[in-house]
């Protein structure tokens, strides 16, 4: 049993209520995972600024939630994967990528399998690929830029996921519909 408190704006920590602030503008209320993550001022903003930094990369929406949920998804992140179904919705991506992405099927274009692909193999080897893996990848049409945009996506999900696994956190109502 964890101790980990999802708090509210009027529970948190001092230095968090300005970064819970950016969660409800964002949102419209805090979500849960930010909740967990206040108790820890630095890690909600390091949070915040990595989500904000990995949506600034040269991906598109697809291709962000093309990363997002290949680390979710094998990441079995209770959580993530119906909060990313539920901003891949916001985003305008079809559904059918996300239902691919959530079932593990084949990706819709050769290039969002190779992004597909390229990030799981990253996630499963600890980014321990091949050269061959990084040659089918930049094949695709990708570059050495993006195969660093992936490890920046990494670096955000690890620290939603991991905190989730660790605080159960309780899935919000919003995100409920797309479990």
């Amino acid at each position: 049993m964890n101790n980990l408190t999802v708090h509210t704006r009027e529970t948190a920590p001092e230095k968090s209520k300005a970064l819970l602030d950016n969660s409800i503008k964002a949102f419209g209320s805090v979500p849960s995972l930010h909740g967990v993550l206040a108790e820890s001022p630095e890690a909600l903003e390091a949070y915040q600024l990595l989500h904000k930094l990995f949506q600034a990369t040269s991906f598109d929406a697809e291709e962000l939630t093309v990363v997002w949920q290949t680390i979710n998804v094998e990441n079995n992140c209770h959580y993530c994967v119906p909060a990313h179904a539920a901003i891949a919705k916001m985003m305008k991506v079809d559904d059918a990528l996300t239902a691919a992405l959530r079932n593990r099927g084949p990706m819709p274009t050769p290039k969002l399998q190779a992004l597909h692909d390229t990030t799981l193999s990253i996630v499963r080897n600890r980014g321990l690929i091949s050269e061959a893996e990084v040659q089918s990848f930049y094949d695709a049409g990708y570059t050495s830029k993006q195969l660093l945009e992936i490890v920046l996506g990494l670096a955000q999900k690890i620290m939603s996921n991991y905190t989730n696994h660790l605080a159960d956190t309780p899935l919000d109502e919003r995100f409920a519909a797309f479990l």
